[in-house]
């Protein structure tokens, strides 16, 4: 296995073997901090897709509308000062690093940092909790081209925590945040069969979500993605008081119209319930661990827009953030390696986890790129 720590380097499903990390590598997607960084960074995210100039600038619209700014990489700041305090309060000695896929600080930068700080072996957090290409090989191919840009292949070896969907410490702050919706709902004096639970994530192209998870388990037309999904959506709704009716909805497509996404789009399904009877929603944007670009815009901006047009009363939930069970959530996920605590000891809240600590072969394959170098699973 490319890059693997000794004890993840058999390959094997779960790693129940302690490693003595160095540092936790915080990994990010990246974005814009000014209107002259915008273009930039979109050519960054795009590169070798060939998307059109014209495209970008539809897309630059969103962050302009902010100022430029994405709020990703605040949120990573928090985040990261939330992971050390909860270290420290537990008495952990982890320094966390913090590098983005796209934007500053990039991931070369946080393994330049590492090895000057003589640290080889990290455990890598990625800020996505799903499986499919974009949400974790990715990640995992370009943990392995900032290796090869630093040339520290061989000097410093990096392994990831397990895709975290139905970790307690992700799930709890959804629970939490549509208890708080419906009861707000409640009190305007909405019934609850007048209202409806969407839970929106990221589309993504139909034939990523296909691949998506390890190819022997055949999750379906929707992948693991969709089947993860829908498992944790269930888990947030049979913890209410009461039954609600709900959806899983997809947002932010971005792809050309004749390329199939996952459906249905958030705005789409809103309209439809509304000529149904629906008189508020709850959206919950499950996909999402932080209020980054996708959600202040196509949440809180189209979905709201869409729900005010058409007379429908919209909560949006809020994204897990600094919420106290998700940061000591991670924490969780970090000690499971360094300590190498057994499979039946990790927390599920579905049937489909503890999800994987070393990815399978063929896992959330790209099928219009093929595989490339990834660290952290069984190759291809």
């Amino acid at each position: 296995m490319l890059g693997a720590t000794d004890a993840a380097s058999t390959g094997a499903e779960h790693v129940v073997k302690a490693t003595a990390y160095d540092a936790i590598l915080l990994a990010s997607f990246g974005g814009p901090e000014g209107q002259d960084d915008v273009i930039p960074f979109l050519r960054n995210v795009t590169r070798g897709r060939g998307i059109p100039e014209e495209r970008l600038e539809e897309v630059a619209h969103h962050y302009r509308a902010f100022g430029g700014v994405s709020p990703i990489n605040d949120q990573n700041r928090e985040l990261k000062a939330a992971l050390e305090a909860e270290l420290a309060r537990r008495g952990i000695d982890l320094p966390v690093l913090w590098g983005n896929r796209n934007w500053n600080p990039y991931l070369r930068d946080a393994l330049t940092e590492a090895n000057a700080r003589g640290f080889t072996r990290l455990i890598a957090i990625g800020t996505s909790a799903y499986s499919s290409y974009s949400s974790c090989r990715q990640y995992r191919e370009d943990y392995a081209k900032a290796l090869a840009d630093t040339g520290l292949e061989g000097a410093i070896q990096i392994d990831k925590v397990r895709q975290f969907f139905d970790h307690p410490g992700f799930v709890e702050p959804f629970i939490e945040g549509v208890r708080d919706a419906l009861a707000q709902i409640s009190a305007a004096g909405i019934p609850l069969d007048q209202t409806h639970v969407l839970f929106s994530t990221h589309s993504i192209p139909s034939t990523d979500a296909a691949k998506s998870g390890p190819p022997e388990r055949g999750f379906g037309a929707g992948g693991a993605y969709a089947a993860q999904h829908l498992a944790v959506a269930e888990v947030v709704i049979a913890a209410q008081e009461h039954a609600a009716s709900w959806d899983l909805v997809y947002q932010s497509r971005s792809g050309p119209p004749s390329m199939p996404w996952l459906e249905p789009d958030v705005n789409d399904r809103i309209t439809e319930l509304a000529g149904e009877g629906t008189k508020a929603v709850v959206i919950v944007p499950l996909g999402f661990v932080s209020d980054h670009m996708e959600v202040k815009w196509d949440l809180d901006t189209e979905a709201m827009e869409t729900s005010e047009k058409l007379g429908v009363m919209a909560i949006r939930v809020p994204t897990p953030g600094v919420h106290a069970a998700y940061v000591s959530g991670l924490v969780d996920l970090v000690l499971e390696r360094r300590d190498g605590v057994p499979l039946d000891e990790r927390p599920a809240l579905t049937s489909l986890g503890p999800w994987y600590d070393v990815c399978r072969p063929g896992c959330c394959e790209n099928v219009r790129l093929g595989f490339k170098p990834a660290l952290a699973g069984v190759a291809p």
